[in-house]
């Protein structure tokens, strides 16, 4: 319960009595020190008397001859004893060592014992009893009774008679001194009751009158709803009485006369009763509800609120049983008396708000919901008169607890989604639907008020996640649903046009794209007929009336439904449809308008098209009539393109137009294709093909190729060449971009060279138009947007081949020679040829190499454009397999060698001669080259680099172009004029340090260049200006930097570094577009491209391989910067050319014996290559984050064409140099390199690179080999300065532990060759063998699940390296190994041993992460916490697996034995004061230890020697906890350990006159305290077989207690005895230890102990013992708990003239009385009373754990340690009667058994 609610349920307790009740008054305290006064007179006088001595002397030695009982007839042999030495002493009205008598008499009554024993015992007490007579058993009431309430239950039949004679005859006379002892007694006498036909039913009854007779009847009943609240066992019983004795109570009937004044005990008696697991308490509970608590009654209906959801709660918790007898009488107590006519009536005005709201406080419980309520809510739908008003009240706020818990609690969704789907299942769907359609609509109502929308998100909830799929909802409900709400929503923004902008209609109209998703579009467009409809005209209806009588929601009152008086359409399509065509007209408007809630009105705009759109999706091939305009609904819609910058509303719109215009089954039909309509759409769209939207460049083609396809005329085409043709330069460039855009995302299958020809002639006549402007405009389209030169030729070649161009062959003949030609028969238009062969020509010399390559290897056959193919079949110019070369080599040579007949020369001639010309220059541009003398290059080369500078800082890109070109022909003219041979052999005469002096040789290349050069290069590519031609910077760098061999390393280097860094601003560029928020409305702008990353990409291959093959050709024996042989590789051919060739498998070598240095150029390169490649890798592979939003199809290209390109970059890199890029990639995942990968990225990678598993096993291997071994100059040194062997270690293992069982089967053998080579020489390999047993342990987890095992050689190769492994790892963990010269040595000394070539690894820095943590999360590093992580590696890993690694036991016993001597015994020895606190790892390593067989010798031996140190309890109760599961397994293991350790606990001393009786008393208790200690370790019942031998230790101890240590002990033994024991097994054991208890606090009453005194000791154990039984509240000591405490409603409601009679009340009152001593500091014990404090705080009776509404019971006494004075346990003694019986109250059987053990393990274990 809340805090408030426990408030509102606790018991209405007076102020005033409250506080005596805390405070003892002075009265109080007097009458019991009256009492302990006359009771010492008492024992005064008759100790003075010789005949009572001689009296006690007699009862000693009878008593004296009970410890030779072994058999029954010895019982009854002392019993008569016993009893004739009582009847020879009548006189005396007193009972001799009575405390001793009544302990014995209790253990005759023992039910195991035969019954003539207990007759014998009962002669004695009733003897007893009629010597003592009332007064005598009122004032020893405890001692008598402690045995003969008990034993009602078990008593024999022959017995039971006498039993009752004796508390008909004893106890009954003692009338209101029952009043402490009544519950006890009642709880004696209830078994009587039953069997109803019992022999003694009717005695028992009669007694129990006659007991109730004795005090009020509200006192009795109020004892009796104690004993079912706490005695289970008992309840059936106590039923029973009371439906017999219960007066039958009226509705309006004031009861408190008959249940007192807290109702609240008597409403958590029955919820005790209904919670019950036995079925007939059940019953019974519920019979006597509604016989004696209606729902209506006036008793429960003015009971706080807590109390009667507690009563509701456990009531029905009754139909989860599915008993048909309990449902019955449960329905009986909830819809009351009478007819059933009445019963709805009944349920609906007095339980249905209180069931209602019980129920959804369940529902909505927290922290951790149950599913609980929910079953009670749907088995209460089986009854109809409880279903249908539940329904009403309740289903709606299940549903909403339901969402909330599935989409919030992660362990328990599954289980409540189940529950909820069974709910739903339950509920009539319209029901469920009604719900929810009301929801909603109130939500659209008040939509001003409210910025939360349950309703609209549960019905997504639904739809989702519920089984919401059946027919008659989607056909029926949801279409309802639909029209009825769009129907709210045109209604609401007709009245009040401010509804425009409410939050509520965007979530709403969301909402209905997801109902329409779901609706079937043949429910869409049937007429729905329902309720009257049927009987009237449909046309008087509308569809939100119409909704409301379906759902059966009443519209009295409704003045939204006022304002639809417009009779609509029955179908549902129709009027949803019109409805929205408004609201789209008033969105648009709003638009135009200007509205100041423009983001809002936007989304909602969007929302109605995607609906719109939606239902037109579901017409199929169905004709629907709508009324509607559709022009000027077109108008209005586009009207908003102008006024709207968000690519998602012109997606929408334009997405939207489409739709419905392409749809034929509305009518009428929408018409846009007319020009000036297709012209705002595609003007709007080519503005979102500028290069700033490229996230949204695919999705923007798509919609411009959907407008051209739902066309007939050429819109698009006209609309494209016209906005090329604009007469403002910006607009011009903007719109080649766009159309470059547009060209290059278009497939070849759609023919955009034939349908989009005009615009594509007109960007190709800027390549020879003279504006440089326009010129470099049309070059840049080529460069970036071409795609294909076959898309651009065969246009040209089409028209060149047009059939109307008719020849003659002819044979012109020459000086004797014959010379074959064409004759043209006709004229032809000569001006459109030229100009195409023009164009063609200004294609060719703007393509270079490139196109002629794309021309000689594509065949034209291949044309996606079969009508071309035939042109060109039909002009029969060349055989079938020619090549788009051969077609216009013909075609020109044709043109070349055609002239026209003698009648047409006139008219042709010119013409004819142009076109020649241009033919020629073609075929020149095809096949020749320029040269160009070496001193003018230079003199040239210096002007254009400086004019080039200057425009890259200037942002001037128009000249670049050109000025590339023009640096690049200098270069390759005086490169080409000398052969290459010629500098080889010269080169290889200078030396590193002669760079700066080559002499100049005009025999040889450049071999210097300007140095202005390499700067204006890095400039130019990283300018953001420079981005348009970035693909002619990076051109010029491929072609030109291989041309000066000499300077490689001084250009390639800074070179690289600039790719570098340009890709990963590409990559942060993307990175941000990928994280872009496109929920918001807002567009992101973004440059990079996929054809950015490819320029890239193909820039660094070339320049690293460069870089690497320079390095591969050194000068000398040392590593510089200027290579010796420049590269073979040919310049010729145009600018792309030579770009083609970059890519060329035989550009670059592999020669496995050329080697690389971690300082040489080269490998900088390489290495920072790959890592930037290793982040494009992980970015790229992050296409789950790639958002569902108009930028997804553009990001998903750029990742798909860079992934892949990366990935043969990286490819081509691993075939040239695989250690080096492997072990980058390794660095990489050591370093956590990229922001975006996991773990994972770096092992894909390295799958993806290499064929098999084995071979990245091997090269690994390898690696580590390197590292480690011994210098060796024939082995390749070590490359990576930042990878150290262990980091590749960790990679290793976390690559083997990735493997499947029969890859890892592959790889066994190299990692076995690997350990041996390290097992070999343990000394020289130290650091290695901890990282080589991690990868073994790995790899053999993987093999052992597979059937390699079974092979004989590989199992003994496995245990042989393990063992070896495990045991030097061993020596290192128990730091044995060398220790006094390498544990302690640095890290510098560490990594340089034995001539290790490792190097040091580099300091961290705050930006590098550690190391990847392997699986069991440690880390592998070197240093002097190396031992502690092999402790933890073996504890974790070895010892759980080492039983599957070795296959043979004594191999286990041996690693287990030297684990324990080199390992664990050090460890335990070095603790000097505190035994247990060894490291977590060594503890750890014991644990698993114990739990291995074979093992137990070598372990059994440490762990018992520090079990049985007396420092062993000097430790914290945290070691205590670790060590519970090693002692437990010390005595499973060990079956003479307990008996050894119960041999050790005496209760007499040494004999020795010289021992040390302190020190042998320390001893003895801490074998006690051992023994406590085990006995905790062990579960529930785990030592109850040694329980006899323990019992028996007690009670020696106790029978002579010569030290208050020891007796100390035996409680602390006691309590977690209760802890261990099921509380039936010790009930042998109840009368020593209430014979114990009774001695202890009776002789504190007559003679309290001093300040310091021994005594305290024990009176605090015992009161803890006390404590704790009263905070389980055992069914076994409910009967003697009256004695210590006050357990009946008087420790809270106190009666007039009340003394205490319980023990420890009247030792509150007489110690209270005690004057304090003035030395000593008067601070009590701090505890606090449940009654003075607010429910809300904790106080120490009560806690609340996690949920606040569990209370639950935990000791007073838990933290007190020890006392001074008596004084200190005064408040402890005020206050545990009452809170007692708070406990009892509030908490029910909830007991904080946390609490409860960490109060004992801190007190076994005192820390010190």
């Amino acid at each position: 319960m809340l805090p408030s609610e426990a408030n509102a349920s606790a018991p209405r307790i007076n102020r005033d009595v409250a506080t005596a009740s805390v405070l003892p008054t002075r009265t109080s305290g007097s009458v019991a020190s009256l009492r302990a006064g006359e009771r010492a007179s008492l024992a005064a006088s008759l100790s003075a008397d010789p005949k009572f001595k001689k009296y006690t002397t007699q009862v000693d030695r009878c008593l004296q001859t009970f410890d030779n009982v072994h058999e029954w007839a010895d019982f009854i042999a002392f019993l008569t004893k016993l009893l004739k030495t009582f009847q020879s002493y009548m006189q005396f009205k007193e009972i001799p060592r009575k405390l001793i008598v009544a302990k014995r008499l209790s253990q005759c009554l023992n039910p195991a014992l035969p019954t003539g024993v207990h007759q014998r015992a009962l002669d004695v007490y009733t003897h007893i009893l009629a010597v003592l007579g009332s007064e005598g058993l009122k004032r020893d009431l405890q001692l008598w009774s402690a045995g003969l309430f008990p034993f009602f239950e078990y008593a024999a039949t022959s017995v039971k008679p006498t039993l009752l004679n004796v508390y008909d005859t004893h106890y009954l006379p003692l009338q209101e001194g029952l009043r402490p002892v009544m519950k006890a007694f009642i709880l004696a006498l209830l078994p009587g009751l039953e069997e109803e036909t019992g022999e003694f039913f009717d005695k028992v009854l009669g007694l129990l009158d006659r007991l109730s007779g004795t005090v009020s009847p509200a006192f009795f009943f109020q004892n009796i709803w104690l004993v079912i609240l706490t005695t289970p066992s008992a309840r059936q019983t106590a039923l029973n009485f009371l439906a017999r004795r219960l007066p039958k109570l009226n509705g309006d009937e004031d009861i408190t006369h008959i249940i007192g004044r807290d109702i609240g005990l008597m409403i958590r008696a029955f919820a005790a009763a209904l919670e019950d697991d036995n079925l007939l308490v059940r019953r019974g509970a519920l019979d006597l509800l509604e016989q004696t608590l209606p729902v209506d009654s006036h008793a429960l209906k003015h009971a706080p609120e807590g109390d009667q959801r507690i009563l509701m709660k456990s009531a029905s918790n009754v139909v989860l049983r599915r008993d048909l007898s309990l449902n019955r009488r449960l329905f009986g107590w909830l819809l009351g008396p009478g007819s059933e006519e009445n019963h709805a009536a009944f349920f609906g005005a007095n339980v249905l708000p209180l069931l209602r709201d019980t129920l959804r406080e369940d529902m909505f419980a927290l922290p951790h919901p149950s599913s609980r309520p929910f079953k009670i809510f749907i088995s209460l739908l089986d009854k109809w008169e409880l279903g249908g008003p539940l329904v009403d009240g309740l289903l709606y706020d299940a549903l909403k607890a339901v969402k909330r818990s599935v989409l919030t609690e992660r362990e328990t969704s599954a289980d409540l989604l189940m529950t909820g789907n069974a709910l739903y299942d339950a509920v009539e769907p319209v029901a469920v639907w009604r719900q929810l359609f009301g929801a909603v609509r109130l939500e659209l109502i008040t939509s001003s008020t409210s910025t939360i929308f349950e309703a609209m998100s549960m019905v997504k909830f639904v739809l989702t996640r519920l089984r919401s799929q059946e027919e008659e909802v989607l056909e029926l409900h949801l279409p309802l649903f639909l029209a009825g709400l769009l129907e709210v929503l045109k209604t609401l923004v007709a009245v009040d046009s401010a509804k425009l902008y409410a939050q509520a209609l965007r979530e709403a109209l969301q909402l209905f794209e997801d109902v329409t998703q779901q609706i079937p579009g043949a429910a869409l467009i049937r007429p729905v007929f329902i309720g009257e409809d049927q009987d009237r005209d449909i046309s008087m209806s509308n569809p939100y009336r119409r909704a409301c009588n379906f759902f059966g929601i009443t519209l009295v009152g409704d003045e939204l439904e006022g304002q639809m008086r417009t009779p609509r359409s029955d179908v549902p399509f129709v009027s949803a449809f019109e409805d929205l065509v408004v609201l789209s007209i008033a969105y648009a408007q709003a638009i135009v308008n200007g509205s100041d809630q423009r983001p809002r009105v936007l989304e909602c705009f969007v929302s109605t098209l995607a609906l719109m759109t939606s239902l037109a999706d579901k017409l199929d091939d169905n004709t629907m009539t709508v009324e509607w305009e559709p022009t000027q609904w077109l108008m209005a819609v586009l009207a908003t393109l102008d006024q709207s910058s968000s690519f998602v509303v012109i997606d929408r719109v334009v997405s939207t137009v489409v739709a419905l215009g392409n749809s034929t089954s509305l009518q009428p039909r929408l018409v846009f294709d007319e020009r000036s309509t297709m012209f705002r759409m595609i003007n709007v769209l080519f503005r979102f093909l500028r290069v700033d939207y490229a996230p949204y460049h695919v999705r923007t083609v798509h919609l411009i190729w959907m407008l051209e396809s739902a066309t007939a005329n050429d819109h698009v085409e006209s609309i494209v060449a016209q906005s090329l043709t604009a007469p403002e330069s910006r607009n011009v460039q903007e719109a080649y971009e766009a159309f470059g855009v547009l060209w290059r995302l278009t497939d070849d299958i759609l023919l955009p060279g034939f349908r989009f020809k005009i615009p594509m002639l007109i960007v190709l006549d800027t390549l020879k138009n003279s504006d440089p402007n326009l010129r470099r405009i049309g070059e840049t389209w080529m460069r970036c947007s071409l795609k294909s030169y076959t898309r651009v030729l065969e246009p040209l070649l089409w028209d060149l081949l047009d059939p109307s161009v008719l020849r003659d062959p002819s044979t012109a003949v020459y000086n004797g020679r014959a010379i074959n030609g064409f004759i043209y028969a006709r004229g032809f238009d000569q001006h459109r040829i030229d100009h195409i062969l023009e164009t063609l020509l200004s294609l060719i010399k703007f393509g270079g190499q490139g196109f002629g390559r794309v021309a000689r290897s594509s065949q034209f056959q291949r044309s996606s454009h079969a009508a071309f193919v035939d042109r060109v079949d039909a002009a029969r110019l060349v055989p079938p397999e020619a090549t788009y070369m051969d077609v216009l080599l013909e075609i020109l040579l044709r043109y070349l060698q055609s002239e026209p007949k003698n009648a047409l020369v006139p008219f042709m001639a010119h013409a004819n001669a142009q076109i020649q010309a241009n033919a020629i220059d073609i075929i020149q541009t095809i096949i020749a080259r320029g040269e160009l003398e070496t001193p003018k290059v230079e003199t040239v080369e210096a002007a254009i680099v400086g004019q080039l500078y200057s425009s890259v800082h200037l942002g001037r890109v128009d000249l670049q172009n050109k000025l590339l070109h023009v640096l690049h022909s200098i270069v390759s003219t005086s490169s080409a004029a000398y052969p290459r041979a010629n500098s080889s052999k010269a080169d290889d005469l200078v030396g590193p340090s002669e760079e700066a002096h080559i002499p100049e040789d005009p025999g040889r290349p450049f071999t210097h260049i300007n140095p202005l050069l390499v700067q204006t290069l890095i400039d130019g590519i990283t300018k953001a200006a420079g981005r348009p031609t970035l693909q002619h910077w990076l051109d010029f760098v491929l072609m030109t930097v291989p041309q000066f061999p000499r300077l490689l390393g001084y250009m390639v280097s800074p070179l690289s570094d600039c790719v570098c860094r340009q890709l990963r601003h590409a990559l942060v560029d993307v990175k941000r577009i990928l994280d872009h928020d496109s929920s918001r409305l807002g567009s992101v702008t973004s440059g990079t491209t996929d054809a950015e990353f490819i320029m890239l990409l193909n820039a660094l291959e070339r320049l690293v391989l460069l870089s690497i093959t320079r390095t591969q050709h050194p000068t000398g024996s040392q590593e510089d910067d200027i290579p010796d042989r420049p590269m073979q590789e040919s310049s010729t051919g145009g600018l792309l050319g030579i770009v083609s060739n970059v890519f060329s498998s035989e550009s670059v070598g592999n020669p496995v014996d050329e080697l690389l240095s971690a300082r040489s150029s080269g490998y900088q390169a390489l290495h920072e290559a790959v890592k930037v490649l290793y982040q494009l890798w992980a970015l790229t592979g992050a296409t789950s984050k790639i958002p569902e939003e108009p930028e997804a199809e553009t990001l998903s290209l750029i990742f798909t064409r860079a992934r892949t390109r990366g990935r043969k970059v990286m490819e081509r890199f691993f075939r040239s140099q695989s250690s080096e890029v492997l072990e980058t990639i390794v660095e990489c995942w050591y370093k956590g390199t990229s922001d975006y990968s996991d773990s994972g990225t770096s092992f894909e990678i390295a799958d993806v690179l290499t064929s098999s598993a084995q071979t990245v096993v091997h090269m690994l291997c390898e690696s580590i080999s390197y590292r480690v071994t011994v210098a060796d100059k024939t082995r390749k040194p070590v490359v990576n300065p930042n990878l150290t062997d262990g980091v590749i270690f960790s990679f290793l293992e976390e690559y083997l532990s990735r493997l499947e069982g029969p890859l890892a089967v592959q790889v066994w053998g190299r990692c076995i060759a690997l350990a041996k080579d390290i097992t070999s020489n343990v000394h020289g390999y130290k650091l290695q063998l901890y990282p080589t047993l991690r990868c073994i342990t790995v790899l053999a987890e993987k093999i052992t699940q597979t059937t390699a095992t079974e092979d004989r050689r590989t199992r003994k190769e496995l245990q042989d390296i393990y063992v070896k492994l495990v045991d030097n790892n061993i020596l290192i963990a128990g730091r044995s190994f060398d220790q006094s010269t390498w544990i302690r040595r640095s890290t510098r000394e560490t990594l340089n041993v034995n001539g290790r070539n490792s190097p040091l690894p580099p300091e961290p820095t705050l930006d590098e992460k550690g190391p990847v943590p392997p699986i069991d999360g440690s880390t592998v590093s070197v240093g002097v916490d190396l031992p502690d992580q092999v402790n933890n590696f073996i504890a974790s890993r070895v010892l759980p697996n080492l039983r599957r690694f070795l296959f043979d036991n004594d191999k286990v016993a041996g690693v287990c034995t030297n684990l324990v001597y080199y390992v664990i015994t050090p460890a335990m020895k070095a603790k000097a004061s505190r035994v247990l606190d060894v490291d977590d790892a060594v503890l750890d390593t014991l644990r698993e230890l114990s739990k291995i067989p074979p093992g137990a010798k070598a372990w059994r031996g440490p762990v018992s020697d520090a079990f049985n140190d007396n420092r062993f309890f000097n430790s914290t109760p945290e070691s205590s906890q670790k060590w519970r599961p090693i002692i437990r397994a010390l005595l499973d293991s060990d079956r003479q350990a307990l008996p050894e350790l119960l041999g050790k606990i005496t209760s007499t001393g040494s004999s020795n006159i010289f021992a040390n009786r302190e020190y042998e008393t320390l001893v003895r208790s801490l074998n006690l305290r051992r023994l406590s200690y085990v006995v905790f370790t062990g579960e529930r019942n785990h030592f109850l077989t040694q329980l006899p031998s323990i019992q028996e230790k007690l009670v020696d101890i106790l029978r002579n207690p010569n030290s208050s240590l020891m007796e100390s002990e035996v409680y602390l033994c006691l309590r977690v005895l209760l802890c261990r024991l099921s509380p039936h097994n010790l009930s042998s054991f109840w009368p020593v230890i209430l014979a114990e208890l009774l001695r202890i606090f009776e002789q504190t009453i007559a003679d309290p102990p001093p300040d310091g005194s021994e005594d305290l000791l024990v009176i605090l154990s015992a009161s803890k013992f006390l404590d704790l039984i009263l905070t389980l509240q055992t069914e076994e000591f409910q009967m003697h708990q009256w004695m210590f405490v006050t357990d009946t409603v008087d420790a809270i409601y106190r009666p007039d003239a009340w003394a205490p009679e319980a023990l420890l009340d009247q030792l509150a009152d007489i110690i209270s009385d005690l004057p304090v001593s003035s030395s000593r500091d008067s601070k009590a014990i701090d505890i606090h009373p449940t009654p003075m404090l607010q429910l809300g705080k904790l106080d120490s009776a009560i806690s609340y754990h996690e949920n606040a509404t569990v209370a639950m019971r935990r000791p007073l006494l838990s933290q007190v340690r020890q006392i001074g004075s008596i004084h200190d346990l005064v408040p402890f003694f005020s206050h545990v009667s009452i809170a007692s019986y708070e406990g009892v109250y509030h908490c029910a059987g909830n007991i904080d058994w946390g609490a409860i053990e960490e109060g004992l393990l801190a007190e076994m274990f005192e820390g010190r």
